[in-house]
């Protein structure tokens, strides 16, 4: 197992590649978490990176399938982003994957079913980011 600590590599990924990341995160890998989202293009067309991604995750923060938990995993995921001092695109990618993956486990499950579902969504984020840097010429 590779060292699941995204925000380690992130600042290292190209824009591109990060607004690739972050529309994975949140049209594919969110619908673990019951967040079926599909983003307003017209409002997304033509942006450059940095806006785009803005935009994107700006639309994608109004679907809440559960809006106490979603509102609490926000600043759960904030917090920890904030720690990671990052800039630019590599920020808006750390905090959402962390707002992903702290969404994903259901209510009900043990400490160690939590986990177990926490360290696969590492895994799975650690493995899209891999694969989307490699095409942008990023080895980790």
């Amino acid at each position: 197992m590779s060292d699941l600590a995204l925000h380690n590599y992130l600042p290292r990924v190209p824009d591109a590649a990060l607004q690739e990341y972050i529309e994975w995160c949140v049209l594919e890998q969110a619908k673990a978490a019951e967040c079926n989202f599909t983003p307003d293009r017209s409002k997304l067309d033509n942006l450059p990176p940095a806006d785009y991604v803005s935009k994107l995750v700006e639309q994608f923060m109004k679907v809440k399938p559960d809006p106490i938990k979603a509102g609490l995993v926000a600043a759960i995921a904030g917090k920890e982003a904030d720690k990671h001092n990052l800039s630019g695109l590599a920020i808006a990618a750390d905090f959402v994957s962390l707002y992903i993956k702290y969404l994903i486990p259901k209510e009900g499950s043990t400490r160690e079913q939590a986990e177990e579902i926490l360290t696969k969504v590492s895994q799975d984020q650690y493995d899209k980011l891999n694969e989307i840097a490699k095409k942008h010429g990023v080895e980790f």
